[in-house]
């Protein structure tokens, strides 16, 4: 489980260290910075995926990514920045820390790739906090050294590591780098989920070959497989549970048109149960929810970005009941900028007595931060030197 997360110098988190917990709620105000956080993290799963360079190209490059304000609080900006430019991110858990540290590359006038920004260094560790003797393997440059089990060195890489390519995705070897591989394939299980699709072209408004789903795509095109996956080998009374506490009345179906699959809502007083192309953007909204968040295949870590869109107010608290159900057995990140399904979220946590943490984002001055935290209240953490 992460138990801390840590940005810096990424859009408007300048410098943010929060501490995390089996179920988190982020929220606050448009424009204080909630969307940066989630695509942080996102950027954080790209590297182990060997995308974090390209993805931040896509963002207009560091320049574009990179925090505008000044260097240091309280100081007007220059006109040159007179540090070294850097973006970093990382996180810490029971088992395993991980940061990386991106910076401008080296002038090349053969490349035309000038906003591809390149791998300054890398550090893993064991434990959330980041010693010298919590290192297992650190990269700085091409160069990548590993620890061995007697506690020595040996170098998994002197020179040949391309500055645009993660050690997570270059040098995970169960034989040269274990906890290389093991942080690689502990990022790589985590699930994002933002936006799913539920216009008029939807895929899910349609019949799609079914197959076993354990796991909903991003554009939810498979909800119906999905949901029968749940029915099959899943928690199938929590999604009955679910749906009843959403729409009473009404069962969810799932028809098989030769090989074919469509979701069908029967509700209490129709003659006929409704296709997914009828069910509303909500209706349809809530059932991709429920069908991501009681995957029979959980990840490490769920993040999922503003649920609460298209959802009428009075399906929050069943949503909410989603979400602390699904905390049992995954960690859950929720970034809502609705007020009504964060306190929802809380009160069913309170009535499980589940562990929550809110993290209420604001702005100081252009940088976001946690409300009421102090800089003694930020969790311990320390960045791997260049």
């Amino acid at each position: 489980m992460i138990s801390t997360l840590a940005v810096e110098n990424y859009r408007s988190l300048r410098t943010l260290v929060v501490a995390l917990g089996r179920l988190n709620v982020v929220t606050g105000a448009n424009g204080v910075g909630k969307s940066n956080l989630y695509r942080a993290l996102r950027l954080l799963a790209d590297a182990a995926r060997g995308g974090a360079v390209a993805a931040l190209a896509r963002e207009g490059g560091l320049p574009s990514a990179l925090w505008a304000g000044p260097e240091k609080a309280g100081r007007a900006q220059p006109t040159v920045r007179s540090g070294p430019v850097s973006l970093r991110l990382g996180f810490g858990g029971d088992d395993f820390g991980y940061a990386v540290d991106f910076g401008y590359p080296v002038a090349d006038q053969s490349s035309m790739f000038m906003l591809d920004p390149e791998i300054k260094c890398e550090a893993v560790w064991s434990g959330p906090v980041l010693r010298p003797a919590a290192v297992l393997s650190e990269r700085t440059g091409p160069v990548v050294r590993v620890r061995d089990a007697d506690g020595g060195w040996h170098q998994a890489a002197h020179g040949e590591l391309r500055p645009y390519d993660s050690m997570l995705s270059e040098l995970a070897d169960p034989q040269r780098a274990p906890d290389i591989l093991a942080v690689r394939e502990h990022i790589r299980s985590w699930r994002f989920y933002d936006h799913v699709r539920t216009d008029a072209q939807a895929p899910a408004r349609w019949p799609q070959v079914g197959t076993r789903t354990p796991v909903l795509s991003s554009d939810g095109s498979d909800l119906a497989a999905a949901v029968q996956t749940i029915r099959e080998i899943g928690d199938h009374e929590a999604l009955d549970r679910a749906v009843e506490s959403a729409f009473p009345g009404s069962r969810l179906e799932v028809a098989n048109y030769e090989g074919r699959f469509e979701v069908r809502l029967r509700q209490h007083g129709l003659l006929r149960p409704l296709g997914a192309a009828e069910l509303s953007d909500g209706t349809l909204r809530y059932l991709l929810w429920a069908a991501a968040l009681l995957t029979p295949r959980p990840p490490r870590l769920l993040v999922l970005n503003e649920p609460e869109t298209s959802l009428h107010p009075d399906l929050l608290p069943a949503l909410a009941e989603l979400v602390v159900t699904a905390s049992t057995r995954t960690q859950v990140l929720v970034v809502t900028h609705a007020r009504p399904l964060a306190d929802a979220i809380t009160k069913q946590a309170e009535h499980t007595g589940t562990d929550l943490r809110t993290i209420e984002l604001v702005k100081d001055v252009g940088a976001t931060e946690v409300e009421d935290q102090g800089i003694l209240d930020r969790p311990s953490w320390h960045w791997p030197k260049r």
